[in-house]
């Protein structure tokens, strides 16, 4: 417990100075919280998002449909409409695939929602609006003189209530960090300040890691954790138990991720003297999305960003990729969905490694207490989704979705949603909104809430 006639407030400005003016955001503490504000305040709401390139394989994600008949190829700028096997609009139980098993630790904290579509709006390729267009704000056509129904994404718009005191109001991940550019911005990102005003999205971990935490690259200072920790030592008797074991577990967190990079950065060397060209990554594809996940998280907990993307990959891109740890050898994730019938497990191996990805950072969310006894997660909305719902058929409705968090309260999960037919994707963006507590009646092409999420 406490000693409240010992212990000061302290301000988080005052104990980083205190740790050496280490640039080092640091988690919320109950030894330097004020008792009087603490049991009134809110925990800061997060909204984050994880992104599926090129669809998924349906009979491994989608409940009742394992034995579904394999699709043929819909040509580039076709989208075709599929409909599953019926299952009646409403709440079901969760029922988790062979794809979504990995969830399955976390089933009380997600719910999986089904049915929701998207409009195609013809003019571009079926995978150039499937990232760009995934947040969007604005309804299909109502942009003029664009091909694409795009402007400010929900990112930006929730960040505008949820970011402003934050150093960054959005922070925007990839994991392409494929060198030939053989496609337009709009198949590469997510994130968008506004029609054709794309957010660039960081993909290189060190530099994520630089940017977010304010490393330096020489080698003094190189392990921030331990300038931190050897100037922090004399407030460590200021801490309660409980709190001296938080510090400790987010120090050691940001020496893994920096272990981590470090070991990456080590490979890529050894490759260089061995001159063995790799192609087109050259970065372990497991690694990679693991450390941007983390990067992401820690960048949440710590009050850096509240609003946050994370794009696994590119759209359409042929570039064979190395899965290492995933898949026996380089594949284009896009050829794959285009020849189905010769990839499907590794197809399913891939959809399970992501949502296993994605399951993670979920875990690692709920293990982080904040104030009055939640979690990151708890005060968390985070999307796993695809802005196509097939990358063989091509088609905009019904997407695969994963909502996990609880909205700081504001959301009911563990439970299977299916909508009806026509139901608009805004309207879980809307729905959202409204659980962070920005009050908007509508969202581009909305038509109401998914009220069986609705606390």
């Amino acid at each position: 417990m406490r000693d409240n006639d010992t212990i000061e407030t302290v301000s988080r400005r005052k104990f980083i100075t205190c740790t050496g003016g280490a640039t080092l955001s640091l988690p919320w503490l109950e030894s330097f919280a004020d008792t009087s504000k603490s049991k009134t305040e809110n925990p800061a709401q997060r909204l984050a998002f994880f992104y599926l390139p090129n669809g998924i394989t349906r009979r491994g994600f989608f409940p009742g449909e394992s034995d579904r008949p394999l699709p043929p190829f819909a040509g580039q700028n076709n989208v075709w409409r599929f409909e599953g096997k019926t299952v009646p609009p409403g709440s079901h139980q969760l029922t988790l695939t062979p794809t979504l098993a990995p969830l399955d630790k976390m089933r009380k904290k997600i719910s999986v929602i089904t049915g929701m579509d998207r409009t195609f709006q013809h003019g571009t390729d079926s995978h150039a609006q499937c990232a760009s267009c995934f947040l969007t704000s604005v309804a299909p056509y109502e942009v003029k003189n664009s091909a694409y129904p795009l402007t400010r994404t929900l990112d930006h718009v929730a960040a505008d209530s949820i970011g402003t005191t934050t150093p960054y109001s959005t922070l925007e991940l990839s994991c392409n960090d494929h060198k030939n550019n053989i496609e337009s911005i709009y198949f590469d990102n997510m994130s968008w300040y506004g029609t054709g005003h794309v957010a660039p999205s960081m993909r290189d971990p060190r530099k994520v890691y630089d940017r977010l935490f304010g490393t330096q690259s020489h080698t003094r200072f190189r392990n921030i954790t331990d300038l931190a920790l050897g100037n922090a030592s004399q407030l460590q008797k200021r801490l309660s138990a409980e709190d001296r074991q938080k510090f400790g577990e987010y120090l050691e967190s940001i020496r893994t991720i920096e272990t981590r990079m470090d070991r990456i950065e080590k490979m890529k060397s050894e490759l260089a003297e061995a001159k063995i060209k790799r192609p087109a990554e050259h970065l372990p594809r497991n690694e990679y999305i693991h450390l941007m996940g983390d990067l992401l998280v820690t960048a949440l907990q710590n009050g850096l960003t509240n609003v946050g993307t994370l794009m696994l990959g590119p759209e359409r891109w042929t570039t064979p990729t190395n899965w290492e740890g995933i898949l026996d050898k380089p594949y284009s994730h896009h050829a794959m969905t285009h020849s189905i019938g010769n990839h499907l497990e590794h197809l399913l191996l891939l959809d399970r490694f992501h949502v296993s990805a994605f399951a993670r950072l979920l875990e690692r969310m709920d293990q982080i207490k904040e104030i009055n006894g939640t979690t990151l997660l708890d005060n968390t909305i985070f999307t796993l989704g695809a802005g196509m719902g097939d990358g063989t058929t091509h088609q905009y409705n019904d997407l695969p979705l994963v909502v996990g968090g609880g909205g700081g309260g504001k959301l009911k999960m563990g439970k299977h949603v299916h909508c009806k037919r026509g139901t608009p994707l805004a309207n879980l963006w809307l729905t959202q909104l409204k659980a962070l507590g920005i009050k908007r009646d509508n969202y581009a092409d909305s038509t109401g809430t998914v009220s069986e999420i609705q606390a």
